[in-house]
């Protein structure tokens, strides 16, 4: 959870108007893993599954 934090915080601190497109979009790319990341430790945590179809 620390590290969607960190990428948050680096992402609100930065103007992206300054930043390169393919920065912008790697940081962007990186920080959507991260969100999956934590809403699946969140599933698992929480045991919320998906029901089989």
């Amino acid at each position: 959870m620390s590290d969607l934090a960190t990428a948050i915080d680096y992402l609100a601190a930065e103007d992206p108007s300054e930043l390169p497109v393919g920065t912008l979009t790697e940081q962007l790319i990186d920080l959507h893993w991260q969100m999956a990341r934590l809403q699946a430790q969140i599933a698992r945590r929480t045991c919320l599954r998906v029901p089989a179809t």
